[in-house]
């Protein structure tokens, strides 16, 4: 496979022309309810999809950590897109951590990914507050595979994902088991419901899909893991992927709501301070430091958790540091956001700026969680 530079450096195509490119359209997106196509069309075309496989499936090798620094950076221009690619680059992130580890059993996936296919999350549901430990979806074992029916939730990518990554449970016997499969969007009784109006993230377009009587043969059964056993390593790859990047996007929501309060306090205007702008109110001056705190602790928390994935992800301490540090960094950008509505003021609310967005994107960040209850 000949790589040219675009594929071996794919995230060098998130420039600042890229990107504010990518701003502008935002608002766009979020007013019209649509899916971010513009965007998604750029990012394939750089290679970006392909950037945590390794450099012999045609991807750019990212770690971990790589991909946490992009995603901040991408989402503090569309959150929407950063949030919906992360569904797929956790997957193919995952297993090309477990390709590098030494565990080829899904090297069919990452070849997938090298071909142009565009994963999606089917991991959601209503009524299971364990996600991916446990599954209300049913799994029937039958010859040469499994019979899969249920509904999952929150699909982002929901018009273009080609494999939907789903776990359901295998009641059969004594023990047990979910499975974790990729089901092709064409296969039999594969239902996406396309209808997404939501508070925010709406250029994510997160569907449903409803999975009925679903063929899954065992060549697209990823894993096989005892239900509620968190010690696997296909599920701690797929955590640390998954929710330090989560936690990016809503830091990088939590970068531009603090660069837009600056810009507003040193910009409005008040006839009651002699020196003119309102960066000379004290209040204002503490709520601004306040909103730097915020941001500096937890990028600090996240980053070095997502450095320290890069280098081990097999360390024990590991799980409740990532999830500590996606819940922080959530927390956070809730924080500095409504800090930045106060400091701006009334026209804050007014609907399609883009402070007004960035308060309902950033109240999505709790349902991307593992106790998410739906």
């Amino acid at each position: 496979m000949t790589l040219d530079e675009t594929t071996i450096r794919p995230l060098h195509a998130l420039d600042d022309r890229t990107l504010e490119r990518f701003r502008d359209r935002a608002g766009t997106y979020d007013r019209e309810n649509r899916f971010f196509t513009e965007d998604l069309e750029e990012l394939v075309d750089a290679g970006y999809l392909r950037a945590p496989l390794p450099t012999s499936f045609g991807g750019g090798g990212a770690t971990v950590a790589d991909m946490v620094r992009a995603q901040r950076r991408l989402g503090a221009v569309a959150p929407s897109t950063a949030l919906a690619t992360t569904m797929h680059l956790y997957i193919a992130g995952a297993v090309s951590s477990l390709h590098d580890a030494g565990d080829h059993s899904a090297d069919w996936l990452l070849e997938a990914v090298a071909a142009g296919e565009i994963l999606a999350s089917g991991h959601a549901e209503t009524g299971n507050d364990l996600p991916i430990l446990l599954s209300t979806t049913k799994a029937e074992p039958v010859p040469g595979g499994y019979r899969v029916t249920g509904r999952k939730r929150f699909g982002s990518l929901g018009p273009v994902w080609t494999r939907l990554g789903i776990h359901a449970m295998d009641a059969s016997g004594a023990q047990p088991q979910v499975i974790h499969a990729f089901v092709p969007r064409e296969a039999p009784g594969v239902h996406v419901q396309d209808h997404w109006d939501a508070l925010g993230m709406r250029a994510s377009q997160s569907y449903d899909t409803v999975l009925d009587d679903v063929f899954v043969p065992d060549e697209q059964v990823a894993r096989v893991i005892p239900a509620g056993d968190p010690t696997d390593p296909f599920f701690g790859a797929m955590s640390a992927w998954a929710f330090l990047q989560i936690g990016a996007v809503y830091l990088g929501i939590a970068d531009r709501a603090l660069e837009l309060a600056v810009q507003s306090a040193t910009t409005k205007t008040s006839i009651a301070i002699e020196r003119g702008t309102m960066a000379h109110n004290p209040e204002i001056q503490h709520a601004v430091a306040g909103m730097y705190v915020d941001v500096l602790t937890a990028g600090t928390l996240l980053e070095a958790t997502a450095d320290a994935c890069a280098d081990d992800l097999s360390a024990p301490d590991l799980p409740p540091r990532i999830m500590a540090a996606k819940q922080v960094a959530v927390d956070a950008a809730k924080r500095v956001v409504d800090r930045a509505q106060e400091v701006t003021g009334g026209s804050a609310i007014a609907t399609g700026t883009e402070l007004e967005r960035l308060f309902r994107d950033v109240r999505c960040g709790w349902f991307n969680a593992m106790n998410g209850f739906l």
